[in-house]
């Protein structure tokens, strides 16, 4: 079996033979190896692209903006909102694909106007065992998932990331705020910026792995370990419920299962959907 420097290695003779790539961008573990890695090989034939919409929370695109100053990346920034997308709002199984179909066709646009050959995606080996409708879109708009290619772990991705100095390493695995509902209930952008300030809030509150639920009225709560034990001050626990109210939760819940991702996939019937 190959190590994780092989498929590093693998990976860098990938983005060689590319020649030229523009990088789906999140500031996330895997694109930010994605993009260190594209930059390192090919300059300034690897360029970043995010995408700006009422979903992605500004933290996470101000870090983009960052690391691609500090790095000397050029970094375009795209507005493509979700809630535009015809049938989107309305949350149906394949809401991912929707979005990324619009999402890649941007990013292309983005790339050929700047002569780039390529579009690249983050996804690793580890996302192709839950359900992944985007990858469908990926296939389809000819973007390429070169961690995937190289055979990539998300665990080796993060051990390489340290291995480079990135600072990304042990950042917690984030997912668009529209992942936070039921499929069948709509997202709106007072919902939206509703998920945003209460994870910002468990956030600032020393929480790492943590992800809003929205169901109605009802925020349900996933943590990890050490997210329980912050929990388990009763101080925390009653300011994190007079908030959540605030922005405009009636019942605040903790899941008891934890963290996990794609927890929203539990129900749903994945015969015959995209």
């Amino acid at each position: 079996m190959n190590s994780a420097r092989d498929k590093h290695i693998r990976l860098k003779e990938i983005l060689r033979g590319y020649g030229s790539v523009a990088v789906a961008f999140s500031s996330g573990v895997d694109s930010t190896f994605l993009l260190k890695t594209a930059h390192d090989e090919l300059g300034d034939k690897a360029i970043a692209v995010t995408a700006r919409s009422c979903s992605f929370p500004k933290r996470e695109l101000d870090e983009a903006a960052a690391f691609c100053q500090r790095e000397g990346i050029e970094h375009v920034i795209c507005d493509s909102e979700e809630l535009d997308i015809e049938g989107f709002s309305d949350n149906p199984p394949n809401r991912c694909y929707l979005c990324k179909h619009e999402l890649f066709q941007k990013i292309w646009d983005a790339a050929k106007a700047r002569g780039i050959s390529h579009v690249a995606e983050g996804s690793n080996l580890d996302d192709e065992g839950d359900y992944r409708p985007g990858l469908v879109a990926v296939r389809e708009m000819r973007a390429d998932s070169p961690l995937r290619t190289a055979g990539l772990t998300k665990s080796e991705i993060r051990a390489l990331s340290r291995e480079i100095g990135l600072p990304t390493w042990n950042k917690q695995s984030f997912a668009c705020l529209s992942s936070r509902f039921p499929y069948g209930e709509k997202i709106t952008p007072e919902s939206l910026n509703m998920i945003d300030r209460a994870e910002q809030l468990l956030i600032d509150e020393g929480f790492w792995q943590v992800r809003v639920r929205k169901h109605g009225s009802l925020a349900r709560i996933e943590t990890d370990a050490a997210g329980f034990k912050l929990m388990a001050d009763a101080a925390r626990r009653e300011n994190i419920y007079r908030r959540f109210k605030e922005f405009g939760f009636t019942y605040v819940a903790l899941d008891l299962i934890g963290y996990r991702m794609g927890s929203m996939n539990e129900t749903l019937n994945l015969e015959g959907v995209v």
